[in-house]
């Protein structure tokens, strides 16, 4: 198997994960749009981002019951479906968040030659 098609399904994996997180970021903002977050995930270098993608998750995070929508009339266009967080989906967004930053620390001390304190 060749070197590039196995960082691509590597970076593919890693991207679905993140993906989430940042969704469930995003919507701890406030209020949103799908097209919106679209456009503010697709600023992110590395994380490819389609409609494709995000409609999906935020379905599932309503169906969980993380977040909600509702719909807003548009002075420029169709009508809106905005998002938001819910309690639990912003509980679950500080679960993520603190799992992210411990991951990230961790991974942070082997990129670095450090090794963990399990000697």
């Amino acid at each position: 198997m060749e070197i590039s098609t196995d960082i691509d399904n590597w970076t593919t994996q890693l991207r679905k994960g993140l993906l989430e997180l940042c969704v469930v970021n995003l919507l701890a903002n406030g209020d949103i749009y799908g097209y919106d977050l679209v456009k503010q995930l697709s600023e992110v270098k590395g994380l490819v981002v389609t409609e494709g993608t995000i409609y999906p998750i935020l379905s599932r995070l309503k169906r969980l019951g993380l977040a909600s929508s509702r719909f807003v009339e548009s002075t420029s266009g169709p009508v809106r479906k905005y998002y938001t967080l819910t309690p639990e989906g912003r509980r679950m967004q500080t679960t993520m968040n603190a799992y992210w930053a411990e991951l990230a620390q961790g991974v942070g001390r082997l990129q670095n030659g450090n090794r963990t304190d399990h000697e």
